[in-house]
């Protein structure tokens, strides 16, 4: 994952606070700890830290287009970016990076806000478009990657990958939301487009917003849902089965795209064990799998991750996890910025703690 933050003065071109984004840009630097980078020019800042996984020494961020006056900072990763790469290169669109995230820029260029329907991915991204003094913010189609924004008393668009990155800025109100705190009970979390704060949004999954200067203030724009039509024709069971097999295989082989060591998590359960599955047969070396295990048997997976993955042949990874263990409540408090009840949460933590020694990716 990566981090992106950003400022835009959605009525005037005053000066950016430099020191303001890049202290905004650091409040994730969790998110991206091989690189940073920000773009500044009155009115508008945007910051970016990167983890690095495609392009390794040519995709530094934020991204523009050839005459500057397109930038993009850009969280996430897209699958089809090769297929879509050739057909902006047949349009006349001259690339300088093999990154995934420069797609998008000529995308704006070629197909505008359209270009989100071409992407194939998980993503949180904010365009700046200087000609025509806007910015245009966009989140991928179940909300894989986060984003948050606020419009602030000064008239700032603001916005960043967690609500932290929001809390750098002066002077925005911090006003609990009390609808919020009900649903909080009710889900177990926040539900979009509201966070915990008042004036604090999320964008929702699979919506846009276009931020014009000097325009009002706009509602967000939905561009994808999930379709509950029925299918027509009627499929046989024998069809259905194909199918599911076909499209995991095409979605497991595009999410090992990278420059970098990739692995997976696995439980053991029926979800991770069929990933785990597609993936050795795509890999020409084991596949590196995490599983984290507990004392007590009664909550303990780890001996079906082990059959598993002794079965596969993978190099399987596992780390102990004290039940008791609540040294992470204040840090995880700190990550998830806002209430989120998740009985998970420590032995994510510490399985991806474990990931992070063998590999940058897991699925």
């Amino acid at each position: 994952m990566c981090g992106i933050s950003g400022i835009f003065d959605y009525q005037q071109s005053r000066p950016i606070d430099q020191d303001l984004l890049l202290r905004m840009n650091n409040t994730v630097s969790h998110r991206g700890p091989d690189d940073f980078g920000f773009h500044v020019e009155p009115g508008i800042g945007l910051g970016h830290r990167r983890l690095s996984i495609i392009d390794l020494e040519g995709g530094k961020q934020p991204i523009f287009n050839a005459d500057g006056s397109i930038a993009i900072t850009f969280n996430g990763e897209i699958y089809n970016y090769r297929e879509l790469r050739t057909e902006l290169k047949q349009m006349g669109y001259v690339f300088i990076t093999d990154s995934d995230t420069e797609v998008i820029v000529h995308g704006w260029e070629a197909w505008g806000e359209k270009c989100v329907e071409r992407l194939n991915g998980m993503f949180a991204f904010v365009i700046w478009d200087r000609n025509r003094q806007l910015v245009f913010a966009a989140r991928d189609r179940i909300g894989i990657k986060p984003f948050f924004y606020a419009y602030t008393p000064d008239q700032h668009f603001i916005f960043g990958s967690e609500l932290k990155v929001l809390l750098e800025y002066p002077g925005l109100p911090r006003r609990i939301l009390p609808s919020a705190v009900e649903d909080y009970f009710t889900f177990g979390y926040v539900p979009e487009p509201h966070t915990i704060l008042e004036h604090v949004f999320k964008l929702p999954p699979g919506h846009t917003l276009l931020v014009e200067r000097g325009k009002p203030l706009p509602e967000s724009k939905q561009y994808w849902d999930v379709s509950f039509d029925p299918h027509s024709p009627i499929i046989t069971e024998a069809d259905t089965d194909r199918e599911i097999i076909e499209r995991l295989q095409e979605s497991v082989r595009l999410r090992m795209i990278a420059d970098v060591p990739l692995g997976a998590f696995l439980s053991g359960g029926v979800d991770s064990s069929a990933i785990v599955g597609l993936m050795a047969n795509i890999s020409d070396k084991p596949v590196e799998t995490c599983s984290i295990s507990f004392g007590d048997p009664a909550f303990n997976e780890a001996k079906y991750a082990d059959q598993v993955a002794r079965h596969l042949g993978t190099a399987h990874h596992v780390e102990q996890v004290d039940p008791e263990d609540f040294d992470l409540i204040d840090h995880l408090s700190y990550l998830y910025d806002e209430p989120y009840a998740d009985s998970s949460a420590m032995p994510t933590y510490r399985v991806c703690e474990l990931a992070r020694k063998h590999v940058k990716v897991a699925l």
